[in-house]
Order: C-alpha cells, then sequence, then structure tokens
C-alpha cells in the first residue's frame, strides 16, 4: 500500500493546530499506508471534550474502515473515557504525539499517555506553516505553572518549558529560507518564557535575538500574553521595531476584580487597562485583542458589566468569548453557578460588542493604505490582523500596498 495522508481533526487552541501540523509531518515521513484519522483534543471546557467525543463518533460512521487516534488535552487528562468509546483504536499523550517514533512504529499498546508533570523538555525543532506557507507558528514554550481555578490545561500540558534561544533562531532562519514572511512565537503561557532557562531570559529579549540576528524576517508575531508579564524588553521592541506587528492578544478573562480573584488570575482590572494604554502610547497604531469569559462562578450581571466595559476602555477589538464551561475537578466548578441560559446570554452581548467594535476598526482602514502579507484566494492580513481580501491580488506570500474601499462581513475589500 502507498502512504496515505492522514485526516486530522483540530480542536482548541492555535498550538493545538501547529502540533497536528507536526503530526501530520511526522505520519508522511514515516509512510504510514493505513487509513488514519487523528483526532487532536481540548479540554478547555466540557462542551469542547462533548464536541470531540461527537467528532469521533462521527468519522467512525463516515469511515468505518479507518484507524482513529485520539490525542490532545483531554485525552492526556482522561485517556481512559476515550479508550472506552468503542469507535477508538489508541489513545495518545501530548508528549508522545509529538515524538516522530509515534507514527513509526507498530504500538504495542492501545493507550499511550505519560506522566505529563514529569516531563522537562519542549522539542525545539517543532514548527508548523499555515496559509500557504507565508506564516508560520514557531513553539517556544509549553506547559503552565500557574492554577488558574477554572483550568484543567495544566494537568494536559505539564509543567512550564522554554526551547533555548540559539534553536529558535535557527528555525526561524530556515522558515525564512523556505518563503516565510511572518513568524508567530506561540505556547501555553508564552510570557512564562525562559524561566526554565539558565540565566532566565525572557519572552522580550528572544524576541529581540530573533529580529536582529535574522534580519531578512519581515514580520514577528507574538500569540497571546499575560498583561502583567509584559516584560521591558518586549514594550521597547513595540516602540522601536517596526518589524515586531502591532497587534496584541492579552489573556484577560474578566473585568471585575472579584471575579479576577476567584479565577486566581495574576492581574487586576486596572493592570488590563493600564497595559491597553501603555501599549497604546507605545504604538499609537495597535490593535488589541483578549480572551473573555462570560458567566463565572458567582459572577453578578454588575460584575459582568464591567468585563462588557473592558472592551470599550482597553479598546479591545479581536474577542476570543467563551460562555463558562465546568471542569470536574477545578476549584471554581465547586463555586456557586451561574444559570447556563444567563451564560449564554452574556456571551452572546459581550460577542456582539466585540463585533462592533471590530467593525469600527475595520472601518476606520478605508482609504487609508494598508501593508498586507498575502495568504490564499486574495486574502492577506495587515500588521494589526484586520483581514483584507484584495481584488487585485498578488501571488501569496506577497507583502503588497492596498487600499481598502469597503466592508463585507468580518473583511476589508481592497
Amino acid at each position: 500500500m502507498s502512504p496515505r495522508d492522514p485526516e486530522i481533526l483540530t480542536f482548541g487552541c492555535r498550538l493545538n493546530l501547529f502540533e497536528s501540523e507536526v503530526m501530520r509531518a511526522h505520519v508522511r515521513a514515516a509512510g504510514v499506508a493505513e487509513d488514519l484519522v487523528i483526532v487532536n483534543s481540548c479540554a478547555v471546557t466540557a462542551e469542547a471534550e462533548r464536541q470531540v467525543r461527537q467528532a469521533i463518533r462521527s468519522a467512525r460512521r463516515r469511515n468505518p474502515a479507518a484507524t482513529i487516534v485520539v490525542t490532545g488535552c483531554a485525552a492526556q487528562i482522561a485517556p481512559e473515557r476515550f479508550a472506552a468509546m468503542p469507535e477508538v483504536d489508541r489513545v495518545v499523550g501530548n508528549a508522545e504525539k509529538l515524538r516522530a517514533e509515534t507514527w513509526g512504529e507498530q504500538p504495542s499498546e492501545r493507550v499511550r499517555v505519560g506522566d505529563i508533570t514529569s516531563v522537562r523538555e519542549t522539542a525545539g525543532h517543532l514548527v508548523a506553516c499555515f496559509d500557504a506557507h507565508t506564516r508560520a507558528f514557531l513553539q517556544v514554550q509549553n506547559g503552565c505553572d500557574h492554577r488558574c481555578t477554572f483550568c484543567v490545561i495544566p494537568y494536559g500540558r505539564g509543567p512550564s518549558r522554554s526551547v533555548p534561544a540559539e534553536e529558535v533562531i535557527a528555525q526561524v532562519e530556515a522558515l525564512v529560507a523556505d518563503g516565510v514572511k511572518e513568524v508567530v512565537l506561540t505556547g501555553v503561557d508564552v510570557t512564562a518564557y525562559g524561566g526554565d532557562l539558565p540565566g532566565q531570559p525572557a519572552l522580550g529579549r528572544l524576541a529581540g535575538e530573533v529580529l536582529s540576528r535574522v534580519p531578512e524576517l519581515p514580520r514577528l508575531r507574538l500569540s497571546s500574553l499575560d498583561p502583567v508579564e509584559i516584560d521591558d524588553e518586549i514594550w521597547r521592541l513595540l516602540a522601536e521595531e517596526p518589524r515586531l506587528m502591532p497587534h496584541l492578544h492579552l489573556s484577560l478573562q474578566a473585568g471585575d476584580d472579584a471575579i479576577l480573584k476567584r479565577m486566581k488570575r495574576r492581574h487586576l482590572r486596572a493592570d488590563a487597562i493600564a497595559c491597553a494604554a501603555r501599549a497604546r502610547r507605545l504604538r499609537p497604531e495597535i490593535a488589541l485583542g483578549a480572551d473573555l469569559i462570560a458567566g463565572f462562578p458567582t459572577e453578578t450581571e454588575a460584575m459582568f458589566g464591567r468585563t462588557l466595559d473592558l472592551v470599550e476602555e482597553c479598546g479591545l477589538v479581536h474577542l476570543h468569548v467563551f460562555p463558562y464551561s465546568e471542569r470536574p475537578g477545578t476549584p471554581a466548578a465547586r463555586m456557586p453557578p451561574v444559570p447556563v441560559p444567563e451564560r449564554r446570554e452574556r456571551a452572546r452581548r459581550l460577542r456582539e460588542a466585540g463585533a462592533r467594535a471590530h467593525r469600527g476598526f475595520l472601518a476606520a482602514k478605508i482609504g487609508r493604505s494598508q501593508e498586507v502579507l498575502l495568504e490564499s484566494k486574495g486574502f492577506g492580513r495587515t500588521p494589526d490582523f484586520a483581514l483584507v481580501q484584495v481584488r487585485q491580488p498578488a501571488p501569496a506570500g506577497t507583502i503588497v500596498p492596498a487600499m481598502p474601499f469597503g466592508l463585507e462581513s468580518d473583511h476589508l475589500l481592497a
């Protein structure tokens, strides 16, 4: 039999998207001939896990002869739950899924899930390209040492660990040589980068070294940041280095101090507002995004209102909104809950506020020339991550000046 490309169903964060491409490369390199479906699961909410189980059943109905392998955070945390599903052939842990040998050998056991809390290395060779090889996500950090009361991800990802700078720079050089125009430094808790390395170099130092030692890289972008862990070097680069993109996505979660404390977050409302103000002062054209949770336990309407107000007060234009979902075993799951319909309604209101802000952000660009990195089918991104459809497209991977003349749904026409 000739090798086959695996079908990969990815749930959750961008890091999972990245790791799915790593697995795809391993399967291709191993020359796997079987009909393979890999389900890369997410455990961030109970709803995410429900969707994973639904996708597994659907994959089996669609392809009765396939080998179905389940991996990702949900599989890491509760492997027995997925192993009990008759549709599942193998369960693979988060560390094991990134090892080439996992995909190039005949498995001797149905479940291969190690103790993620004992993992101390992050494989520095991991890289994945998207969007016609114009943008690449580079994993520089994995795991998390914090214990937010709503989150099970540390139990799925293990402790924080970082890729040494020399390995990161070598990977960026290889990506640029392959034609990549934008690199995104990503991780589970990327602002924790370097805490486990000699000398404890912070994320800003890593970003600065990438920019100075790979001058051919046109664009560097950072993934989700904790507002109180943005180091001084990141702020300096934001002010002085145009190749660091004017776009920050902040892990805020809420805008009420009591809720933030019950979440066991590391910042308060004032910290979020100060972070946004500092970013805009240093880089006036910056666009800010955020993760926000609606309906966290004990959240009153007044508390929710402070989160809703944060969209305008921080000038947030790229929102990721989640209605709170209980995760068994977490402290938040034992707190007095907000009724589910109320959570959904609050999430809807947050999304509406985010959509209005995003539309205003796009409208302000009409008639003002934008530098767009084209990806595919005439679409591309500005430095501040606005999506643009160019009517006279150049080849993917080209950075072109584009003049927006109108809006359509969630993107500009140019």
